[in-house]
């Protein structure tokens, strides 16, 4: 109560209401936390073993919150079991011009056209080397940069695998923002074929005589349950690891009335409007699998209620970022003392 009564009050009124420079003063303030967030004791949670990696809690910050990694040992002080960096490009880029970021409060939502805003896979690559090791799972969102024409997308990804191979337990494969010129299609099956029997042959280069590390692809929620049918047929016959269900909607439904006057605006939508579309997709994978393909669960997770329901649709791990902004770190406690 005191986050969103007196915290998420003052956060929403700085920078004149600016969503982005909002975003940018917290993460530099997590930032310059993260040497003492080292030694807050971390809350216990139901540990579980997903795709072959063991993760301390169920529930994991999802990409885009902290693309550069800023911030890594402040996250698991907040509660998360695993922490998704990125989505992250071969080439450094700014992203999309602002504003490209607008937090609709009725609906506890946010619609964003950032486009991969980041530093580079290497950059990112040496900001962990000088890290080190976290307490929890780290996976690593791959996306392609804009520069990069589509039919060069498969070299794209492979760069920044090889560049950041060593520091990630699991690569979530971005291939569903709808803020990059051309990027679902490779969603498509012959695209996505080539993408993954690509990205499979270079993380057995990279593994050695290791077992290769897990590689996930990231879905749209806007896909037909033909599309997504076909799709799970590919990522079957490339071994894909896991999902990662689901990323942020072109849909504008669901959105309350104050907040219909920036349904126009360019981005995904994200937060409470896409909770029963990314559950309904959570549970047609898991069905269409036979429950066998493990499942990270994101859209739409605003309470506890909302993540036992994605849990019981068939999600082995969660996934926060906009409920995050709008519950604060109460969510995660809460998350983790009661998904047992």
């Amino acid at each position: 109560m005191i986050y969103k009564s007196v915290v998420r009050s003052a956060l929403f009124r700085m920078h004149g209401g600016d969503p982005e420079r909002v975003h940018e003063t917290t993460l530099g303030l997590l930032e310059l936390m993260s040497p003492a967030a080292k030694l807050v004791p971390r809350q216990s949670a139901a540990e579980r073993t997903v795709f072959g990696v063991r993760f301390p809690g169920p529930v994991g910050l999802a990409a885009g919150l902290d693309k550069n990694g800023r911030a890594l040992p402040a996250w698991p002080a907040l509660g998360f079991g695993f922490i998704e960096v990125g989505t992250v490009t071969r080439h450094p880029q700014p992203g999309n011009p602002r504003p490209r970021l607008f937090r609709l409060r009725d609906s506890e939502a946010i619609i964003n056209r950032m486009g991969f805003n980041n530093d580079g896979a290497q950059e990112l690559a040496n900001r962990l080397d000088r890290l080190g090791p976290l307490p929890v799972p780290l996976g690593i969102s791959l996306g392609k940069s804009k520069v990069t024409p589509v039919e060069d997308a498969v070299e794209d990804y492979q760069t920044s695998l090889r560049a950041l191979y060593k520091h990630g337990d699991y690569f979530a494969i971005n291939i569903s923002s709808p803020n990059t010129p051309g990027l679902r299609s490779l969603q498509d099956r012959t695209a996505l074929t080539e993408l993954l029997s690509a990205l499979n042959t270079t993380a057995d280069e990279l593994a050695g005589s290791a077992p290769r590390k897990p590689i996930l692809v990231k879905i749209a929620p806007d896909l037909t349950d033909e599309a997504i049918a076909e799709l799970l047929e590919v990522c079957d016959a490339h071994q894909v690891s896991g999902l990662v269900a689901t990323n942020t909607t072109l849909s504008r439904d669901g959105l309350a009335p104050a907040d219909r006057h920036l349904a126009h605006e360019a981005g995904g939508l994200s937060g409470k409007p896409l909770t029963e579309r990314a559950r309904e997709v959570v549970r047609f994978v898991s069905k269409e699998t036979d429950g066998r393909l493990p499942i990270i669960g994101v859209g739409g997770i605003a309470s506890v209620d909302d993540a036992k329901r994605m849990l019981d649709a068939g999600a082995d791990l969660l996934q926060i970022y906009t409920a995050f902004i709008f519950e604060g770190p109460g969510l995660i406690y809460r998350i983790n003392k009661e998904c047992v």
